[in-house]
């Protein structure tokens, strides 16, 4: 489902839902969270992150982060899993969680390990922030100590992100081949879940999806595809066929950054 970004201050009052995203990125939570609104066909507008802008910072309450989705004059809902829930209340049908409550909890854990804070997007920003600060391939040195600062990395810690990147990716890829020989394309049970989006969604910063489907500044595609031996060597086929099936299966192409 298409949607139209508009100014802010258009945005504002504007009935129905509204979501601020980060332009000109793929960011894997901003684009999931797209995702989730195209599969259910909720329509909404977008406003486009600006840091800059007073009218943006007073609607967020100060927060400059996206996607933070706005329903009529209800509170802002800016992580995952609020967003999820918003969707889902809005339009139950289809449902991206499980319905059995054992394969709901299994599908809450997945998407945090892919999204949630410590989770796998969010270690492999650190991840692009530590190298960036080191010089050597990932997020240009002023990117990277502006997000040093505001996502908690620590030079004592940056040891450990690649190697937590690389279990995340081994765990994912190994759910995929257990699914796969259970006779399912999909992460939990036989239908499509939220998680299968995410999943799909975090791939653009290991590998982001073509120029044609996905205009990007060629530095940031740089840095999105930095990638050391460890990280590349644990990045397991499957996770990219898996995301490539869902973006010709279930998701927009091309993206709308």
């Amino acid at each position: 489902m298409t949607f139209q970004y508009l100014p802010v201050e258009q945005a504002i009052p504007h009935p129905g839902l509204r979501m601020v995203v980060v332009g000109n990125v793929p960011s894997p939570w901003g684009e999931a969270a797209k995702g989730i609104l195209h599969i259910k066909g909720i329509d909404w507008v977008a406003v486009r992150l600006a840091y800059d802008s007073e009218p943006l910072k007073q609607w967020t309450g100060g927060q400059l982060n996206g996607p933070i989705a706005f329903y009529e004059q209800e509170r802002p809902r800016s992580g995952w899993a609020e967003i999820l829930l918003l969707a889902e209340h809005l339009k139950p049908t289809p449902s991206l969680l499980p319905a059995e409550p054992a394969e709901r909890a299994l599908a809450f854990g997945l998407a945090h390990e892919i999204l949630g804070e410590g989770g796998l997007c969010w270690t492999r920003r650190l991840q692009l922030v530590n190298a960036g600060l080191q010089d050597k391939p990932g997020f240009p040195a002023p990117v990277a100590k502006y997000l040093a600062k505001k996502y908690g990395y620590s030079q004592e810690a940056a040891t450990a992100y690649g190697t937590r990147v690389q279990a995340l990716l081994g765990m994912l890829a190994k759910r995929l081949k257990q699914q796969r020989d259970a006779g399912s394309s999909y992460y939990v049970g036989n239908a499509l879940t939220a998680v299968d989006i995410y999943s799909a969604t975090a791939m653009a910063l290991f590998g982001p999806l073509p120029h044609e489907q996905c205009a990007m500044k060629a530095d940031t595609r740089a840095a999105f595809e930095a990638l050391d031996a460890q990280t590349k060597a644990a990045l397991d086929p499957i996770l990219f066929e898996h995301r490539d099936r869902l973006y010709a299966q279930h998701l927009e192409l091309p993206l709308s950054l």
